[in-house]
């Protein structure tokens, strides 16, 4: 799997252009600003978007969906938990940026245990509410990587003192569909660097 990663926006989020390698085909992972830099990346690699996926509807991981959905025509995708803050300027938290081109609604609701393909790669979704009731993960298993979002960080795990957060729920779900994953997997977060599955098992002060 091709995965570049890019530090996008003002709250320096970690937006990630994907592909398979056999196919071309690609998606991007929260575009959350710098519309022109990930359309650029995405030329550069040759690959065709078919989907935007958000991991969750913050402000900070939609901010470019209207400009990368409008260049490359792909569908967008969202927890349908989540799926409201897409267009409510309240939920995502955008009324406190500023100037904000707001995103269009999705067009498809990703459910937990879902497999979304990307060419030949398959991304298989996990629900990890508590950052954000709809906040979810994408597992490569082939690949050993999961892009979790703002639920698991390298020594860290996401805030839960937003609208709709919860910090039981969020130990929980990093608990349940993360830490069980093998300890090899690559953890590519919503901001700061990636990490493993097995570091934090043993490191992270949340989780030990």
């Amino acid at each position: 799997m091709i995965i570049e990663r890019l530090v996008v926006g003002p709250f320096q989020t970690n937006c990630y252009v994907v592909g398979d390698a056999a196919t071309l085909e690609g998606a991007v992972i929260d575009p959350g600003g710098d519309s022109r830099h990930i359309l650029d990346v995405i030329e550069h690699l040759g690959l065709h978007v078919q989907l935007v996926i958000n991991t969750h509807g913050h402000v900070d991981h939609i901010a470019a969906n209207a400009d990368v959905l409008q260049e490359t025509g792909a569908q967008l995708a969202i927890h349908a938990d989540d799926a409201a803050m897409l267009t409510d300027p309240l939920r995502s938290l955008s009324v406190f940026l500023g100037k904000f081109r707001p995103s269009p609604a999705a067009s498809k609701y990703l459910v937990d245990g879902q497999d979304v393909a990307i060419g030949q790669t398959t991304l298989r979704v996990l629900h990890v509410p508590g950052h954000s009731p709809g906040g979810i993960g994408l597992w490569c298993a082939i690949d050993g990587a999961v892009f979790c979002g703002d639920t698991l960080f390298r020594l860290g795990i996401g805030r839960f003192d937003l609208p709709g957060g919860n910090g039981k729920v969020l130990l929980d779900s990093i608990r349940s569909k993360l830490l069980i994953l093998p300890d090899q997997t690559i953890v590519y977060p919503g901001h700061g660097p990636q990490t493993t599955i097995g570091f934090e098992r043993l490191n992270n002060p949340y989780l030990t």
